[in-house]
């Protein structure tokens, strides 16, 4: 944690560091060195540390002062630590000591956490929980913002509450808070009569009572009038967009863009194609990544080759990591740059074009070494409130599951989504009644999903038919614990039994996914922390999860070619994301409450509607 007195304290000595009036602890020389406020190489350059800060950068001996430890690295060139703008750590599915030893050889040596998604499981503990690696000696800089959509809308409940009071102690605490994650519920922002207008305002007011940055989430928000709109509240950025028109509408309209990979190479050609010379206000956000996934591409050095690979040259991409998200999120002082004061966070590079890593050093000291993590991962005991947190208040049965006809029907009316399901209506289909129940039709499709309320403890499901996705092998289930934004349990499945089975899967190993075949549990991966996150290597986790992707090769999956994207085709890992409730989201299936006791709701207007009528 930064507070100011041991900042002040600090900073007196780097003072006297930079003079020669006080030794330093080592001194790291090399062959080239990028300034990020200037795009420029110095050759044969020292930087000079002391108490994991950088205390002077100049031509190799010049530096006034003593020091007893000098490595020289002539044939490397030095940039500095990448940050991460927008990040879920939680994605990774690591816990953060954890998610440094992932990532920090791959360059990334700070992150601005957005916390939508611990802070949605224990919204109180969310200063403590980000802050705790550090306390234990992990190298990574984690700056917390925390999450704006606590709960993500007004008709979810569950996991804490967080408003004004709350957002203004968290940003008290540490210098390290950058400010408020990525508001996402834009109908709350515009509409006084929402009933979540009060709460967010006065988180946002909040935020700029300490001159913290609020991050936006202006998914589906193209029209100019709206754009317009979310700029004058304050949202300051937007990591949406997904064409270089739609950046481009954004980023003259004053917000920071922050591009992620999905659709880096068309947007970085279009926006060169109409001269875009100033990509000050553009920083590259990985969002979400799974461990997995970063093994295999890398992580935010990923980013970085395929911005070059798109035709952006080296330094500007690098800009777009360092220097460009530092100023966004008004952490200058800290990171972003080889300067004084800064932590000495420095990523030495063996070739620029491809970005080959050969070392990282953070705090002054080398800690990885190719892509190999050198350090300890500290021995963390995460407390209760970190590891009990999947709740559900007893055993499951397949009746928990079951969607009941009126007495002497036939068919039911049902209503039906599809996972992004964006549209003003939900579909509807004529269902088939067998043993006083509503029934699946897999020759249409249609299978069974449901959200399960795991901080209640009420054993309170939702439930109701999907279209598209799904398992079609019979009883079959699919189960998780992480379900954007809230994080209650999903649960779809070809059985009520094995939708029940899966669950009660769930609640044994604390979270994480379970798959049922034949009504038999065949692959768990855990989750153990918060539900989101589990204590161990990227390489174990990794094992676990494709031991759930071959298992799932063993079911046959639903898919509708004509209506679905692409990657809906087989095992329906996302649907983790089709549980989100924000914009452009309108019908969604959340937990039960007084409000919406079937758990159906539309999030624009908080119109509710029965499944099966």
């Amino acid at each position: 944690m930064i507070d100011a007195r041991s900042e002040v304290r600090l900073r007196q000595r780097l003072t006297l560091v930079a003079l020669g009036k006080a030794p330093a602890e080592r001194i790291l020389r090399v062959g080239k060195l990028l300034d990020t406020a200037t795009r420029t190489w110095s050759d044969n350059q020292e930087i000079v540390m002391s108490e994991g800060r950088i205390a002077y950068v100049g031509a190799a001996g010049s530096w006034p002062g003593t020091c007893d430890n000098i490595d020289e690295r002539p044939d490397l060139m030095a940039i500095p630590g990448l940050g991460e703008v927008h990040k879920h750590i939680e994605s990774s599915h690591l816990t953060p000591e954890w998610e440094a030893a992932l990532v920090i050889p791959r360059g990334n040596t700070w992150t601005c956490e957005a916390s939508h998604e611990f802070s949605n499981v224990r919204g109180s503990k969310t200063l403590d929980f980000w802050m705790t690696a550090r306390k234990h000696g992990s190298p990574l800089k984690i700056f917390p913002l925390p999450g704006s959509a606590v709960p993500p809308t007004a008709y979810e409940h569950g996991g804490g509450w967080l408003g004004h009071d709350e957002q203004r102690d968290f940003l008290a605490g540490s210098l390290m808070v950058a400010g408020l994650d990525e508001v996402m519920d834009w109908p709350a922002v515009w509409n006084p009569e929402n009933a979540s207008h009060e709460r967010l305002w006065g988180m946002i007011e909040a935020t700029f009572a300490a001159r913290g940055v609020v991050e936006g989430h202006a998914a589906g928000l193209k029209d100019l009038p709206t754009i317009n709109a979310f700029a004058a509240a304050g949202l300051a950025s937007d990591h949406e967009a997904w064409t270089a028109e739609e950046f481009w509408d954004k980023l003259t309209h004053g917000l920071f863009a922050e591009l992620r990979p999905h659709s880096m190479p068309d947007v970085i050609k279009g926006l060169l194609e109409r001269g875009l010379e100033d990509w000050s206000q553009i920083a590259f956000a990985t969002d979400d990544r799974s461990a997995s996934e970063t093994l295999a591409k890398g992580a935010t050095d990923y980013n970085v080759r395929l911005a070059i690979q798109s035709g952006l040259k080296a330094e500007i991409a690098i800009q777009c990591v360092t220097i460009n998200p530092a100023r966004h999120m008004r952490l200058t002082p800290w990171v972003g740059a080889i300067a004084p004061g800064r932590f000495a966070d420095i990523v030495l590079l063996s070739d620029l074009e491809s970005l080959k890593i050969a070392e990282v050093w953070a705090d002054g000291e080398q800690v990885s070494k190719g892509e190999e993590y050198i350090l300890p991962v500290p021995e963390i005991d995460w407390p209760d409130w970190a590891r009990n947190t999947v709740q559900t208040g007893g055993i499951f049965s397949a009746d928990d599951f079951a969607i009941r006809a009126e007495p002497g029907r036939d068919t039911m009316t049902a209503a039906v989504l599809r996972p992004f399901h964006w549209e003003d209506d939900f579909l509807t289909y004529e269902l088939p009644v067998a043993n006083g129940l509503v029934q699946r039709d897999a020759a249409r499709n249609i299978t069974k999903f449901a959200i399960v309320d795991r901080f209640s403890g009420k054993k309170s499901v939702s439930k109701m038919f999907w279209a598209g996705t799904g398992p079609k092998t019979s009883d079959c289930a699919l189960a998780s614990s992480l379900a954007h934004d809230k994080h209650n349990i999903w649960c779809v499945g070809s059985s009520d039994k094995a939708m029940a089975i899966a669950v009660n899967a769930l609640g044994e190993i604390g979270g994480g996914w379970a798959m049922v075949r034949g009504n038999e549990v065949v692959a768990t991966v855990r989750y153990e922390i918060a539900g989101l996150m589990s204590q161990r290597s990227a390489e174990d986790l990794d094992a676990d999860m494709q031991m759930l992707y071959a298992e799932g090769e063993k079911i046959e999956w639903m898919y509708e070619p004509s209506s679905s994207p692409r990657w809906w085709a087989g095992f329906p890992e996302r649907l983790a994301f089709a549980t989100l409730t924000c914009a452009p989201w309108r019908w969604v299936l959340v937990a039960p409450s007084d409000y919406a006791p079937e758990g159906l709701v539309n999030v624009a207007t908080g119109e509710t509607h029965k499944v099966v009528w």
